[in-house]
């Protein structure tokens, strides 16, 4: 793939990425603008050297067959500091690397983080799925912000994550008797639309496939 330009520095204090993401956030489409879902990316970091280096993973895997198609590992200077709620300008930047290796395109995002349910509605999936143009998902395994009611035991139970009365995402049971993971629409996707991807992408574990292989591989030594 073409490297993938942002349309802002990444060179920035932690107060002007707060205005970048006031900015932007009003770009992030809520409904669906999705075709078929052939190809899925599972999008997850890992940082080496203390935190010095930030390890990008992206995983290609075929829908609905999961299998995985293409793996790619980028690392890149890790030139923002830990905040919580600008995860995006510390991570993207090693990402977009990682994107320009890739020779399969992929239909849909799945990133572990946030979508819209973020103080700002501009989490690490809606940053990224804005400056890709491709539909994107967060999974996040904990809560950043909301409240929600109890979720059934059973798989595919869920309840609505909701910021006072705006619904920015859902609490879903992807394995009986197993924590829900807290899933947001990052841009180009709904609610319900987001739910449903994530299921079809889980087999035994907690987490969908391929947001499982990134991981495993952002976090092996």
């Amino acid at each position: 793939m073409k490297s993938i330009q942002a349309p802002h520095p990444w060179n920035v204090s932690p107060e002007q990425a707060k205005e970048i993401q006031e900015l932007f956030r009003y770009q992030i489409v809520r409904e669906d603008k999705i075709g078929k879902v052939r190809y899925v990316a599972g999008i997850d970091l890992g940082f080496e050297a203390q935190g010095s280096t930030t390890r990008a993973v992206i995983v290609i895997m075929s829908v609905p067959e999961l299998i995985i198609e293409e793996e790619i590992l980028s690392s890149f200077p890790t030139s923002f500091p830990y905040v919580p709620g600008l995860l995006s300008f510390r991570e993207i930047p090693a990402i977009l690397k990682a994107f320009s290796k890739l020779t399969i395109c992929p239909d849909l995002l799945f990133c572990d983080g946030q979508g819209i349910a973020h103080p700002r509605r501009f989490g690490l999936a809606s940053h990224l799925g804005l400056i890709c143009n491709v539909p994107s998902i967060g999974v996040a395994k904990s809560r950043l912000i909301g409240m929600h009611d109890q979720v059934g035991q059973s798989r595919g139970d869920w309840q609505p994550l909701k910021d006072d009365d705006e619904i920015i995402g859902s609490v879903l049971r992807t394995r009986t008797g197993v924590k829900p993971l807290y899933i947001s629409p990052g841009h180009r996707i709904s609610v319900e639309t987001s739910n449903n991807l994530v299921l079809g992408c889980t087999t035994e574990y907690r987490l969908p496939e391929p947001i499982r292989r990134a991981h495993y591989l952002a976090s092996k030594k």
